[in-house]
């Protein structure tokens, strides 16, 4: 199964991360990443820029609406994720637990759905599930 671990934080923790050498936090990501390549679960992971250099498309009218960032409240944004691909929701649980976070952080973990999460039998899920065979195949060759 596979998992994303989604990086959440506080207003708080936003200010005492302003604290922590830069060196400090990459080290202390370097690890835990490793740690999760070296027992082969990690399949991606990365931070993102601040939320003022992204946006949002909102779909509420007919013509979307596309509005610059910043667009929410701290603990409504994230920052980075990990997707993994673990035989459990626990050991899911047990490696987002592992993560090198401090006070008023705090990781969303979501099961990622796969083709077999979809009727089998629908065109577009056959489509989608070929067509990402191909691209595979193609990575592969390049």
């Amino acid at each position: 199964m596979k998992f994303m671990l989604i990086m959440r934080a506080t207003d708080a923790a936003v200010e005492a991360y302003k604290d922590v050498p830069f060196e400090q936090v990459i080290e202390a990501m370097g690890k835990y990443n490793e740690s999760m390549m070296k027992a082969g679960v990690l399949l991606a992971g990365e931070g993102l820029t601040d939320a003022a250099e992204g946006f949002v498309v909102d779909f509420s009218a007919e013509t979307p609406l596309v509005t610059d960032g910043p667009y929410g409240e701290t603990k409504e944004l994230f920052n980075g994720f990990w997707i993994i691909e673990v035989s459990t929701r626990e050991e899911a649980a047990q490696w987002a637990g592992r993560a090198p976070l401090g006070a008023g952080s705090f990781l969303e973990v979501r099961r990622v759905t796969g083709v077999e999460d979809f009727p089998a039998d629908n065109e577009w899920i056959e489509k989608e599930e070929i067509m990402r065979g191909e691209q595979a195949k193609r990575a592969q060759e390049s």
